[in-house]
């Protein structure tokens, strides 16, 4: 019994220890991010990626809509007008995956 309360103690011990040293390296960890993604270069990059795939994404529409024809649903097509009629020639972004903050 002696021995099982000793565990237990220890087991607890570590336990709130390790807790402890797990925040602090949590929070270590979210700092580093958050500077990453505030980083002016790193930003940049991340636009640039992300428009490219939104014109990767129309070319591969077109291509797949002139293969498949009328077959596309609905939602889609309705959904890429949509894109094309707010960003045409005006660099506006799209809410698929980016936000505006």
């Amino acid at each position: 019994m002696r021995y099982r309360l000793t565990f237990i103690a220890g087991l607890a011990l570590g336990y709130v220890l390790g807790t402890r040293a797990g925040r602090e390296r949590y929070e270590q960890m979210k700092k580093s991010a958050r500077q990453f993604a505030q980083n002016p270069a790193v930003r940049n990059s991340a636009e640039s990626a992300a428009q490219s795939g939104r014109e990767f994404a129309g070319k591969a529409y077109h291509a797949v809509s002139d293969k498949v024809g009328e077959k596309m649903p609905a939602s889609v097509v309705e959904r890429m007008r949509s894109l094309r009629e707010r960003g045409q020639g005006q660099g506006i972004e799209d809410d698929w995956g980016t936000s505006n903050t």
